[in-house]
């Protein structure tokens, strides 16, 4: 016979079996302890708001110690290497120690969940940096996303880590969003091929991934962080759900975390209908929800729906909630709870079978699972050869060449200048959530980025197509000092040269200490500080001017762009970002990156994406504004010359749940092979609900030799047209539709129309959301 211990430690015993055996043996508190997590901060996150990693940190300060909180069992250890500057080997010590305190301290040693941020790759010291998640929506290639995804991966479980709290699944909704940096782009299709890639490469890899922030967060008021969420119903389901509802049933994410933003009223971490009704009822989502940091907290002090810390934590996990980050405070008396009758003791049981069962996919409940298993060897390489170069490859693919009037690529020019304060920062190339913005920089010395970089300086004046050019270089203006003395010396260097390449953009930061990132909001989509000034007092000189933008969201660039000779808008391209763009810049590279947002003309107007109805797109003869983009969603240019022609559709009819193939051939017309994005849009003729014009409906990603074609074939279902209708319900309806297939969502130049024929169809759960694409 055996006993309850030995009954949940067999592995080959069925996971419910051995779930509810331990839930057996456990204690009221045992139980609520791993609902719980512990962040060991340093002590001057404690007291300085200015060194917040999290929202409000300073503001929990004081709570228990480590030893207290962990007594009874923890649920998560929080970021045990993103807090501070650890070498690998010290991080995974620290890590090893804190995990064995955990398992020394509860009765049952029960190991701790270890979770990190790994957005932009291992938020650790020494780990590569990735492009931001902007520029992954540029290269419009899941591929590329699953393969760094599954990089990560492996470097964060031979570190010990368990958990990844990423992808952001965000929406772009209002480009002064500080975030818009850590969102795929502002088309949910988009979004949803690449978070389905990214979820399977993470957990391919063993690490479980963490879909945020479910939902609406990036639909703020006015674009501020945790802003209210003005949002219907009808645009939840049909733009922001889409890539959390892929990921969940395509991907089967392990975990989800809420959103700060309350939506029309309703607080996602206290939201049943959100966390329950939604992700599990009708998606199916069997894993973990984890809290936002202190968002469980939040629903006292912030939305302000509990009345204190105890009820916030109790409307929490009878919402849906099973794990409060970053520490215990809401949750600190559930057990009590139970005991005094306030909360039904079932529902802290579901919460705990859920986080058990995670533990147990993980093998942290297995006989001989110990820390040390993850130790292989004393040194461990989390910047290797290999993910330098797949780094260099995502930094290639994600820039886009908007504007070239025949100078790129530079041709050994005799003297150039190279102007602007992004051409000698590489933390400018580096998103809000890089272990080096997010946390070394406060430790660092200013040239220190804690992995190795170069700008985009040194990678020109290291490209051979250079060798025989005079590089002179000025800085001109910061990113937001308003210090404009050195936009003389900027002029100078530009009337002395042939050709002058400016760079501006965002230095990524939180709360306020960048242009971009978490915190970092902006009025309009004019420049940060003083760079405006630059470019204009640079394009005035008259020498032919590349701009470049190296940028965490789209800026205004209507009153530049005809004056300039080439414009390259980068997305942080990651610690390759400099030799990527140099590479660019000389040809060496030939650029293939599309738009994931679009670039506004002027600085207001917002927000506003290309998801737009007729009345949102331009209107003549109802209002002087122009809401229209100087470039469109999907578009970018390439050195050589693309071709889409010969669209043909399988059927001119289908029935309300039939399938039609849409192909088209894409030929490169230039002189040297490169890479063209095949667009498909679908546009909807009448329907009983105000639609967008267009929305995206598929892509591929081709590459093309000089003089070669190839034919795309987009298999689409009657599901791709759905929406949620007048009552309520997601409908396919009947009617004629048009097939609009280009290299953007305003070039395409091939279109076919097609009919949906029948009956109204309400469309069930599970419906059919990607779009399998051939080539030959």
């Amino acid at each position: 016979m055996k006993t309850v211990e030995q009954t949940w430690h067999d592995t080959s015993l069925p996971a419910e079996q051995r779930i509810a055996a331990l839930m057996e043996e456990m204690t009221l508190e045992e139980k609520a302890g791993q609902l719980g997590s512990f962040w060991i901060r340093p002590e001057d996150e404690n007291q300085d708001g200015e060194s917040n990693v999290a929202p409000m940190a300073d503001t929990f300060a004081g709570g228990p110690s480590f030893e207290t909180a962990i007594k009874d069992g923890l649920g998560h250890i929080t970021r045990a290497f993103g807090t501070v500057p650890l070498t690998p080997a010290e991080g995974r010590e620290r890590l090893v120690e804190l995990q064995e305190q955990v398992i020394a301290a509860n009765r049952l040693g029960i190991p701790a969940i270890a979770h990190e941020e790994c957005l932009t790759g291992f938020t650790t010291l020494g780990a590569t940096c990735y492009p931001a998640s902007i520029a992954w929506g540029a290269t419009f290639n899941p591929d590329l996303i699953g393969s760094m995804a599954q990089r990560i991966g492996a470097d964060m479980l031979k570190m010990g880590v368990h958990q990844g709290l990423s992808p952001v699944l965000d929406v772009t909704r209002d480009y002064r969003w500080g975030r818009v940096e850590e969102t795929m782009g502002e088309d949910p299709h988009l979004v949803g091929e690449l978070a389905v890639a990214y979820v399977r490469g993470l957990q391919d890899s063993g690490v479980h991934a963490t879909l945020k922030h479910f939902a609406g967060y990036a639909a703020s008021q006015a674009g501020r962080n945790h802003a209210p969420v003005s949002m219907g119903p009808r645009a939840l389901e049909d733009t922001v759900f889409p890539p959390f509802e892929r990921a969940v049933r395509e991907a089967g994410v392990k975990s989800v975390m809420n959103s700060y933003a309350d939506v029309d009223g309703e607080a996602p971490a206290g939201s049943h209908r959100l966390l329950t009704e939604v992700l599990r009822g009708r998606w199916g989502f069997n894993g973990t929800v984890v809290a936002d940091y202190w968002s469980v907290s939040f629903l006292h002090s912030m939305h302000e729906v509990a009345e204190d810390e105890d009820a916030a934590g109790l409307l929490s996990l009878e919402a849906g909630m099973d794990v409060e980050l970053p520490e215990t405070t809401a949750f600190a008396n559930l057990a009590r709870a139970v005991r005094s009758g306030a909360l039904d003791q079932e529902v802290l049981d579901t919460a705990v079978r859920r986080v058990l069962a995670q533990k147990l996919q993980m093998g942290l409940l297995d006989p001989d699972w110990n820390p040390r298993k993850a130790w292989l060897g004393e040194d461990v390489e989390l910047d290797s050869a290999d993910n330098r170069a797949h780094a260099r490859k995502m930094a290639e693919e994600s820039i886009i060449l908007l504007r070239n009037e025949q100078i790129l690529p530079l041709r050994n020019p005799a003297r150039l200048a190279v102007i602007g304060p992004s051409a000698s920062q590489p933390r400018t190339h580096l998103g809000c959530y890089s272990f080096t913005n997010h946390v070394y920089s406060r430790f660092a010395e200013q040239q220190d980025y804690g992995v190795p970089m170069v700008s985009i300086l040194e990678a020109l004046k290291q490209e051979p197509a250079l060798a025989g050019s005079q590089i002179e270089y000025a800085r001109g203006v910061d990113f937001t000092d308003l210090d404009d003395s050195g936009i003389d010396e900027a002029v100078e260097a530009a009337r002395n040269a042939e050709v002058a390449v400016v760079t501006v953009g965002d230095l990524a930061g939180l709360f306020g200490r960048g242009t971009s990132g978490e915190g970092c909001d902006v009025v309009d989509l004019s420049l940060p500080g003083r760079q405006g000034e630059l470019v204009e007092a640079v394009l005035a000189t008259g020498t032919p001017t590349v701009l470049v933008m190296v940028t965490g969201r789209p800026y205004s660039l209507g009153k530049f762009a005809d004056r300039t000779a080439a414009i390259i808008q980068c997305f942080m391209p990651g610690v390759e970002g400099g030799p990527a763009l140099a590479g660019v810049l000389t040809g060496d590279v030939n650029p293939s990156g599309k738009l994931p947002v679009q670039i506004p003309n002027h600085v207001g107007g917002q927000p506003g994406t290309y998801l737009a109805s007729k009345l949102a797109w331009h209107t003549e003869g109802v209002t002087n504004l122009d809401p229209r983009p100087l470039y469109p969603f999907g578009y970018g240019s390439s050195y050589t010359g693309f071709e889409i022609s010969e669209l043909e559709l399988s059927e001119k009819e289908i029935a309300t749940d039939g399938t039609i193939q849409i192909s088209a051939t894409v030929a490169n017309t230039g002189a040297r092979g490169g890479a063209e994005v095949v667009q498909l849009y679908l546009g909807d003729a009448v329907s009983q609900v105000v639609r967008p014009r267009r929305w995206l409906a598929g892509f591929a990603k081709v590459q093309l030799e000089a003089g070669e074609s190839k034919r795309v074939a987009f298999t689409v279902h009657a599901d791709r047209t759905s929406f949620t209708g007048l009552s309520g319900k997601r409908i396919v309806e009947p009617g004629k539709f048009t097939a609009l297939v280009g290299s953007s969502s305003e070039d395409l130049a091939a279109r076919e129309d097609f009919w949906i024929t029948g009956k109204v169809r309400e469309v069930a759960e599970g419906r059919v959301m990607d779009t399998p694409v051939s080539m030959s």
